[in-house]
């Protein structure tokens, strides 16, 4: 078998194969020889068909499956041979397919990049120095009340905090648009579930008020048709009203699992729950930062079949979250590029360090997280078992680990520094 190899742009490569006509021959005829000890045609007893007759009526047939199956373990060994580290399958181009030729043609894939990882050294690392005070644990009660609130109707006018119950219509260039429309919606002004200058016209409204306004919808907004529009909304204010929170008494406090009913209590149980979530918040902010930095200082060159793929997951993802089954009507996978390219990119760099530090599973990690997801569980151990022997469920959780192991290696390498901040200020801040 002969091989040669052309670069082509980036990283994809043409290789041209061509496998000897006599090995091709040997292969046809030794399949039509098994085929004859047990085709069965009229006028012939099993096994004494002759070869003659085998071959026109199975020769064309056989000679396919034949040339199809060295196609690919021809190029299987030559990828080995080549020392090649194709990224995807090929796309093959036949030269030459005719009896009694050689066979010979050219597999076109993109192969993985070779790079050596640059740059651990400078990756920078902002711990976040936080301590949970009194006034942070005196918010998180009031939002526990929020979430309890309950709403009276008034007779005034509306104030920042209210709760207006409305119907609504909007216009765009005189005709309904999708969205548009409402009946019997309820905005809590100040809340920000809904566009700026929509809320600010709620402002000072009463029950039975009708009005209309015109306002302007951002550039930047998500849906392509309303973005940066003048519409016009004609509303009618059905209601008013007020919050009230519950008075944080024993009910209140039990209902929050604490049985004592005591504040004391419930404001232990709520440090301990902020500290878990800091304790994540902080980790999730060390990780983002690590992996920032590790692009930044290793700009790889990508497979874009690898992209492609990623695209396509990315899409899918969409869909299950967003409801849709038709991959018509949901984005185009083109539209995830630029998180599909990080993370093919981040998988890259990842693998590398892996590789190169030679670094291996932490088993006893990986029996600690099975643990500590299963604690929660009424029967831990019955559901530890079902989980160790899900190869789906273990095969996430050993890559959760092995990320994990990958992250502290390289928090070794980067230089770290320290800041004070706020627990409201950090837990604000964007995944």
């Amino acid at each position: 078998m002969q091989v040669s190899i052309e670069t082509s742009a980036g990283l994809e490569r043409r290789m041209r194969v061509q496998v000897p006509a006599e090995t091709v021959e040997k292969e046809v005829e030794s399949r039509l020889k098994s085929v004859g000890r047990s085709a069965q045609i009229k006028g012939f007893r099993p096994g004494k068909v002759p070869d003659k007759v085998i071959r026109q009526r199975y020769g064309g047939h056989v000679r396919q499956e034949v040339l199809q199956d060295i196609l690919q373990s021809s190029y299987s060994e030559a990828v080995v041979q080549e020392k090649l580290r194709p990224a995807g399958g090929p796309s093959i181009e036949p030269e030459s397919v005719e009896e009694g030729k050689d066979l010979t043609y050219i597999a076109i894939f993109e192969v993985y990049p070779e790079f050596e990882l640059k740059g651990l050294n400078s990756i920078k690392i902002e711990e976040s120095k936080v301590e949970i005070e009194d006034p942070d644990i005196d918010r998180m009660i009031e939002n526990l009340r929020k979430q309890r609130a309950h709403w009276h109707d008034v007779d005034r006018k509306a104030a920042e905090g209210d709760q207006v119950t409305l119907d609504f219509d909007g216009t765009l260039k005189g005709e309904p648009f999708e969205g548009g429309s409402a009946k019997d919606f309820s905005v809590v002004l100040g809340d920000g579930a809904m566009l700026e200058d929509f809320e600010k016209n709620l402002a000072g409204v009463a029950a039975g008020d009708e009005k209309s306004f015109r306002m302007k919808f951002p550039k930047d907004y998500h849906a392509e048709a309303l973005a940066g529009q003048k519409v016009e909304f004609a509303i009618k204010v059905a209601k008013v009203a007020e919050q009230h929170l519950p008075d944080l008494d024993e009910e209140f406090i039990k209902a929050y699992g604490v049985e004592s009913g005591g504040e004391e209590e419930l404001r232990v149980d709520i440090r301990a729950n902020m500290q878990r979530e800091l304790d994540a918040k902080c980790k999730a902010e060390i990780k983002k930062q690590i992996l920032d930095g590790l692009l930044k200082q290793n700009p790889v060159e990508l497979p874009d079949v690898l992209v492609r793929q990623e695209c396509d997951a990315l899409q899918k993802e969409a869909m299950q979250q967003l409801g849709i089954a038709e991959p018509e009507q949901a984005p185009a996978p083109e539209s995830f590029r630029e998180t599909a390219e990080k993370r093919v990119r981040l998988g890259l760099l990842m693998t590398e360090y892996i590789s190169s530090n030679e670094l291996e599973l932490n088993r006893d990690r990986v029996t600690a997280k099975v643990d500590e997801m299963c604690a929660p569980y009424e029967n831990p151990d019955e559901i530890r078992n079902i989980y160790l022997q899900n190869p789906q469920f273990l095969g996430q959780i050993e890559n959760m680990v092995l990320e994990e192991q990958v992250i502290e290696g390289l928090a070794e390498h980067a230089k770290v520094s320290q800041k004070k901040k706020g627990f409201t200020e950090l837990m604000e801040m964007p995944a």
